[in-house]
């Protein structure tokens, strides 16, 4: 009985994402409009799915973006209790002679790592970013050093770190691919400290600096995310906006101006939400099917997704959308859990969209001598 309801659920799961005949096509999505950038990508945030790119593998100078991995590495410390928004911090004096964007901290100063959050966030300060990687890490030098090992395990292969501001350096670089997904991390991981990217002003010392995002005045539903600029960089602006349940994040990179960076994002974040949407298939964690295992102490495992599957694709499509998943045969025990046993493709149409490893939800043993001669035996009848 149980083995049927699950074929049931499985059954009504796949009816979930329609399958269509091979003759049937996708409708064409319209070109994406000319973008005045050296590099650039539209990610969507959910799928990671990228609408459109250039140059996207490209090495180049992140100038201030640079500032997300910051910011993410000091998230990550509040978030784990390590440091508190209301710590002090006594500006030091390689702080205070930082060059480029600054919060005008003075030196011996003590600010709390709130006020130096804002200061580098909406008003991009060096002073403050040094200040902020010397708290966390005592150094600077010591802060590189953990911003490069965070880039590996967030994936970001072609990224390196000199130094926590963006000052250039021949050693300091990164690509648009790395970047979106910097800031995709940044906000899965810290929505709480996202707020702070749609500050549209700060004022420390009696200086009131503008976040220097154009969209957040043009486009109410852009809430960040940073902007950059150097001599060998170009204009840079990284925006991430969300319309319904939709986000969509756009690196731009090389623009010849401020104006620039701003519109050409804004073109790119309009044409991703004009002509694509996204779904959630399916949610991480749940089975999906049982399959048969072997000389286990269970007869059957269930098999899942690690994390939610989202797919992102042209606006009146989603019937074309279809759902095949593949089983590894003859599954033996032990397996642990999280182990891949499969996987899932998705196909939009004839294209393949998505493909995404099944693994086992939970840990099957080997069983005892009983269960294993029982299965030895079914076996040579398989």
């Amino acid at each position: 009985m149980m083995y049927i309801l699950r074929a049931l659920l499985i059954t009504v799961l796949a009816l979930l994402v329609t399958t269509v005949s091979a003759a049937e096509d996708v409708a064409l999505v319209p070109t994406p409009p000319p973008i005045n950038a050296e590099a650039y990508v539209l990610m969507d945030f959910h799928s990671g799915q990228f609408l459109m790119e250039k140059e996207v593998e490209q090495r180049v100078d992140p100038a201030s973006l640079t500032k997300l991995m910051t910011a993410y590495l000091v998230f990550d410390k509040l978030k784990k209790g390590t440091i508190k928004l209301s710590d002090t911090v006594q500006v030091s004096e390689k702080a205070w002679r930082m060059i480029g964007s600054r919060m005008y901290l003075e030196v011996g100063a003590e600010v709390t790592v709130e006020q130096l959050i804002q200061g580098m966030i909406v008003q991009s300060g060096n002073d403050a970013s040094i200040a902020l990687a010397e708290y966390v890490a005592a150094s600077e030098e010591t802060f590189v050093e953990m911003m490069n090992e965070t880039a590996k395990d967030l994936g970001l292969t072609q990224t390196h770190y000199q130094n926590s501001t963006g000052l250039p350096d021949e050693n300091h670089y990164s690509t648009a691919r790395d970047l979106a997904l910097m800031a995709q991390a940044l906000v899965r991981d810290f929505p709480d400290y996202y707020r702070w990217y749609s500050q549209k002003e700060y004022t420390y010392n009696d200086i009131t600096q503008q976040n220097r995002n154009l969209l957040l005045w043009r486009d109410e539903t852009v809430d960040g995310m940073k902007t950059g600029y150097t001599e060998t960089a170009g204009y840079c602006l990284i925006a991430s906006a969300k319309r319904g349940q939709m986000r969509l994040i756009s690196v731009v990179l090389g623009a010849k101006s401020k104006k620039s960076r701003a519109e050409e994002s804004q073109k790119m974040l309009n044409y991703g939400f004009r002509f694509f949407e996204t779904y959630q298939l399916y949610r991480g964690n749940e089975p999906l099917q049982a399959a048969r295992i072997w000389r286990g102490n269970y007869s059957e495992v269930q098999l899942g997704l690690r994390g939610p599957l989202y797919v992102t694709i042209p606006r009146g499509q989603y019937q074309q959308l279809s759902a095949v998943l593949n089983v590894e045969p003859n599954i033996m025990a032990p397996i642990p859990a999280g182990s891949q046993q499969g996987t899932l493709k998705i196909m939009l149409s004839n294209e393949l969209l998505r493909e995404m490893p099944i693994v086992a939800l939970h840990p099957v043993e080997v069983g005892n001598w009983w269960q294993q001669a029982v299965d030895y035996l079914w076996m040579q009848f398989e």
